[in-house]
């Protein structure tokens, strides 16, 4: 897969279902006979990643028989039929039927009480988060977004399906989940709630176990009254990535999105006083069509008012059946570059001013891996509960534990831990 937390979601849960049927998922696509790629359309650069990844496979393994799907697949699935080893393209709206295509057996839900050969999953015993799909589609219509055209409108799983899913997690010894979808806050608009998402997060920390729930990107404009009351509850991740895209509020405007700095401050505000610990991080297109130099500092200057503990910088990329593809003012690649350096060093500076806040603090860690091994002991790495990456050196490795870990140094924005607190 490439791209979003949605595509490792549906790829994941793929794997799970093959592996419940009774095949064997390889880690190496040259013992496959069968290969599923789920790609992203973005932007230009993910496409063609997504292109390039699938050649990769097939020199690899000609004799697989490759099915494509994912927001690329959709757009333009004539063009990925042309390429080599490709058996089929099923669009978006058909992938959740891939498994019962490729084996002819129907799909069982998750049990909350896993089989035996479910531990055969590739990563099963290091992968320590899952991404739980909970919603699909949006009915935004943000002009350079492509996903809307690649996964239609706003379609929510039932509440019922996604807590089974979390039991069936858990029992397989997940330490978190991760709520994810196109348009996270929108979930339960279809359904007729329009505070579902926080009726769904009230369910699944009261009707489940599983130590750490966390929230992917939500819209800042979707929130609903009392929201930030959830994380009264420790288990709830204190982390939220609020995609903001421009500082500017013209700029907002010819996006399309539904918020403007004012709203955005307050939001901010809001959850800074509400949620102890919070890290706020956000996503930044620059060079959007018509975006003057005098648009991109009032939006950099915003930026720096908002003071974020992390930011991902994105230079706009035109991508074909958006309204912004058709916009005058397209701006010039050297002049997005420079304003995407600008932006890149102060998303350095705050990841590594955040880090440094937690000097001298015991955080919780869930482990997430062991990076190497020395004479005093395993590299293991993982997140803290807002989301701080932390290595430190221990005795044995420590992979899908929670411990704390006092935090004593901070390298490239990686916080350095001393020996774990049993």
């Amino acid at each position: 897969m490439l791209g979003c937390r949605l595509n490792q979601s549906e790829i994941d849960t793929m794997a799970r279902q093959l592996i419940q049927q009774g095949h064997e998922v390889v880690d190496d696509p040259a013992d496959a006979e069968q290969v599923i790629v789920n790609t992203c359309a973005v932007t230009s650069e993910a496409v063609r990643a997504g292109r390039q990844l699938i050649r990769g496979i097939n020199r690899t393994n000609p004799a697989a028989a490759i099915t494509v799907t994912g927001c690329h697949a959709q757009i333009a699935p004539d063009k990925i039929k042309t390429l080599p080893g490709v058996a089929q393209v099923v669009d978006n709206q058909q992938k959740a039927q891939i498994v019962p295509m490729l084996t002819g057996q129907p799909v069982e839900p998750f049990e909350q009480e896993p089989h035996e050969r479910d531990e055969g999953l590739p990563g099963a015993s290091a992968r320590t988060r899952a991404f739980v799909k909970v919603q699909d589609g949006c009915d935004n219509a943000c002009t350079f977004c492509v996903t809307t055209v690649a996964r239609g409108e706003g379609r929510s799983r039932l509440a019922d399906e996604i807590v089974n899913e979390i039991h069936y997690l858990h029992a397989t010894e997940y330490q978190e989940v991760v709520l994810t979808g196109v348009h996270l806050g929108s979930y339960g608009h279809d359904l007729g709630d329009r505070d579902g998402l926080l009726h769904l997060v009230q369910r699944i920390l009261n009707e489940t176990e599983v130590p750490r729930v966390r929230l992917s990107s939500l819209e800042p404009w979707d929130l609903s009254e009392g929201f930030f009351d959830l994380w009264q509850d420790a288990r709830l991740c204190p982390h939220l990535h609020l995609p903001l895209q421009s500082g500017c509020d013209t700029t907002l405007k010819r996006m399309r999105r539904n918020t403007s700095q004012d709203e955005f401050r307050r939001l901010m505000m809001a959850a800074r006083r509400s949620i102890p610990d919070v890290r706020i991080t956000t996503d930044v297109i620059v060079g959007f069509p018509g975006e003057t130099e005098e648009e991109f500092a009032i939006s950099e200057a915003f930026i720096h008012e908002m003071a974020f503990d992390g930011l991902h910088v994105f230079r706009y990329s035109v991508r074909p059946g958006t309204p912004a593809a058709r916009m005058k003012g397209q701006v010039d690649k050297a002049i997005k570059k420079a304003r995407s350096q600008r932006l890149l060093q102060h998303a350095s500076e705050c990841e590594n001013r955040f880090a440094r806040r937690a000097l001298g603090r015991a955080l919780p860690v869930l482990w997430e891996q062991v990076t190497g091994a020395s004479d005093e002991g395993f590299f293991n790495t993982g997140y803290t509960h807002n989301y701080l990456r932390v290595q430190a050196v221990h005795p044995r490795p420590l992979t899908n534990h929670i411990t704390p870990a006092r935090i004593v140094g901070v390298e490239a924005g990686t916080a350095l831990a001393s020996p774990v607190l049993e």
